[in-house]
């Protein structure tokens, strides 16, 4: 069985991208389209609490900007997701583990990884 987490950010990938990106998060925060970003990164990069998560964790997990993830899966699967969103893959079987609605409601890392320990 392979089982593994796909994380989609609300952000399409590119130097440019990640230029706004930050750009947006320190000017206007509350304009901010990635809820999974803003919990799992600072200004300064990937934080501590998520990295050692993630690094320490036993399933496997992948990132995507929307962008990529599109091209990757969209013409596989014939699905639209709204982002950000994890998915959790188990043979070749997408299912949404975190909804973009639910990630309206997480504010902090320690509570995404709670509901990822819950879930899977």
């Amino acid at each position: 069985m392979n089982k593994k987490l796909i994380f989609v950010y609300n952000e399409n990938s590119g130097i440019w991208n990640s230029v706004l990106d930050t750009a947006r998060k320190v000017l206007n925060p509350d304009t901010y389209s990635c809820k999974l970003c803003a919990v799992t990164h600072g200004l300064a990069g990937e934080s501590k609490v998520w990295k050692n998560y993630r690094i320490s964790s036993n399933i496997d997990m992948e990132f995507y900007h929307k962008d990529e993830f599109l091209k990757t899966f969209a013409s596989k699967y014939l699905l639209r997701f709204e982002f950000p969103v994890v998915l959790f893959a188990e043979n070749e079987e997408l299912e949404v583990l975190i909804s973009a609605k639910e990630f309206a409601k997480i504010s902090s890392v320690e509570k995404l990884i709670e509901i990822i320990e819950n879930r899977v």
